[in-house]
């Protein structure tokens, strides 16, 4: 019914409609026992990175240091409230996307990129190696100032790290964040459920140094 293969980016003229009804999320982490939904408390802050297949993606995140919790959604796009089939069928207009909430004295922001560019290939367009479609996209959604200041200077160093070896410049998408809408509860924490999950997630094998893009800020 669905096409996994949608390369084109849908118009919000032809973005399928949605529904007003939000899908329901599971309570606690299931790696992490923390809060899956805000409010989250002080001084936590959050994030939102899209890196091809979320399942894998989250998992890179909430193994990292400083990281409270993590879900999964749908972000970037235009239909609200979106199943897993419409975010794949490619006319929602959806990044497969993690939410990362972290502790600021614990780790960084920046730390939180250099994981971003390490753990993906940004240079793909909407694919991630055999995962081909608009919502495997690489893209940083950012909720402050600061973050979106970060975000463009670690592209643009990593773009300067590519091309020494000879790889194309990112075609990562930095853009406020709007609405995150919860992927449905069986995706959550998905290869933590499922240990002997897919996971389709490769980098390019260039090291993105938080120091090569946080100097000056």
């Amino acid at each position: 019914m669905f096409s996994r293969r949608q390369v084109e980016m849908v118009s919000e003229r032809d973005a399928l409609a949605g529904r007003p009804v939000a899908m329901p999320v599971p309570a606690r982490h299931l790696a992490l026992d923390a809060p899956l939904v805000p409010p989250f408390e002080e001084p936590f802050e959050v994030a939102y990175f899209a890196l091809g297949c979320f399942w894998g993606a989250e998992r890179k995140f909430f193994q990292a240091p400083g990281v409270r919790t993590t879900a999964v959604g749908y972000m970037g796009g235009f239909t609200q409230n979106p199943t897993y089939e419409e975010v794949c069928s490619g006319r929602t207009g959806h990044a497969e996307t993690v939410m990362v909430v972290f502790d600021p004295t614990a780790t960084s922001y920046e730390a939180l990129l250099s994981l971003f560019f390490e753990s993906h290939d940004p240079t793909q367009g909407y694919r991630q190696g055999n995962d081909v479609g608009t919502q495997y996209r690489s893209a940083i959604y950012t909720t402050s100032e600061r973050q979106h200041a970060l975000a463009a200077r670690a592209t643009s160093a990593y773009a300067e790290l590519l091309a020494e070896r000879g790889l194309p410049a990112p075609t990562t998408e930095i853009a406020d964040a709007g609405t995150f809408y919860y992927a449905e509860g069986y995706h959550q924490q998905y290869l933590t459920a499922n240990p002997m999950g897919y996971c389709g997630l490769g980098g390019t094998g260039v090291s993105c140094p938080v120091g090569v893009f946080a100097a000056g800020d």
